[in-house]
């Protein structure tokens, strides 16, 4: 039987746009792209890349354990910044201090964000080496 199980994140747009912010089925857990957008609605930390990561990182993990996993089950992150020159210095430093020791692998792109001052958005894959079957 595979596990299969969901966290929801509270986004605004997830009713509307029919998604979870994570998914769980068996081993495998998929983390949907995630900003610094408050539960107010209010941007965290405008223009500041290394902040945003660290928040944005923070609901990441909450949505992992809700499904069973944690930041150390990650092997792929993936990151879309607002501005690589501007944001891309203090993402990556974000990114390494939480996952020293873990090293998933890193995919970042340059892309347009939907609020002003938005520099980071990330979306994570896990694997729950644990519940694979051998």
């Amino acid at each position: 039987m595979v596990v299969i199980r969901t966290a929801r994140g509270g986004g605004r747009f997830e009713e509307v746009g029919s998604y979870v912010r994570a998914r769980r089925v068996g081993p495998f857990v998929f983390v949907a792209g995630t900003t610094a957008v408050e539960p107010s609605g209010k941007l965290h930390a405008p223009g500041d890349a290394y902040a945003q990561t660290h928040y944005i990182l923070d609901r990441i993990d909450q949505a992992l354990a809700e499904v069973g996993a944690s930041l150390s089950d990650i092997v792929r992150t993936r990151a879309f910044l607002s501005d690589m020159a501007a944001a891309g210095g203090g993402f990556i430093r974000a990114h390494g201090e939480r996952f020293r020791g873990i090293e998933p692998v890193l995919t970042g792109v340059e892309a347009g964000l939907t609020v002003e001052g938005m520099m980071v958005e990330i979306e994570v894959d896990a694997l729950l080496i644990d519940q694979m079957e051998t």
